[in-house]
């Protein structure tokens, strides 16, 4: 199985693609970054990520897409940009019947080293470990790729849904997990409410 992990964002998009095999055994396929340059202008630049992201997603014909799903933080600006880079995301997989899974970092540092707040040098270690990388991916955000990747084919090891968005409260749904899942349904029936 074929697993592309992306972190996303306007500047720097992680890519890391891995296969599953038998339990947690994973192993490296590719892993990139892509950049828009941060002068153009913001069509531009998600044109420029959505056709390579495209080009990744009809040449390694992914069976799945592990997407990171971020908190709302201080600078709204970035928290934007890594949501439309998401839309775009999204919208590729959906169009191509990809499912996509979505996962916190807190959850992705616990699964690849153990520790949700573990930082970037430790799940870069952990991901050249598990991987058997010769060096360890760089930028950060390609070694985020990859442990999205392995997150990701670690759930469907265990016999986890390929699809987290549509499982509404699948079992074992984490604590942060089911915390986005209920501020999301309360958000969609606010936005859904009369209009003045």
């Amino acid at each position: 199985m074929r697993i592309i992990g992306i972190d996303p964002g306007l500047t720097r998009c992680g890519i890391g693609i891995v296969t599953a095999g038998a339990g947690r055994r994973v192993e490296f396929q590719h892993v990139e970054v892509l950049g828009s340059p941060a002068g153009a202008p913001l069509p531009a630049r998600l044109h420029q990520l959505g056709s390579s992201i495209r080009r990744l997603l009809d040449g390694e014909r992914p069976d799945g897409i592990a997407l990171e799903r971020v908190f709302a933080q201080q600078n709204v600006a970035s928290v934007m940009g890594v949501a439309q880079i998401s839309g775009v995301v999204m919208y590729l997989a959906e169009e191509r019947g990809i499912p996509v899974a979505m996962y916190t970092p807190n959850e992705v540092k616990s699964q690849v080293t153990g520790y949700g707040s573990a930082d970037k040098a430790q799940v870069t270690t952990m991901v050249t470990r598990l991987l058997g990388l010769a060096a360890p991916p760089k930028p950060a955000d390609a070694a985020d790729a990859l442990a999205l990747a392995i997150t990701h084919a670690w759930h469907l090891g265990r016999g986890g849904s390929a699809d987290r968005q549509r499982a509404a409260a699948a079992p074992g749904e984490t604590p942060a997990q089911r915390a986005w899942r209920e501020a999301e349904a309360k958000v969609g029936r606010r936005r859904s409410g009369p209009r003045g």
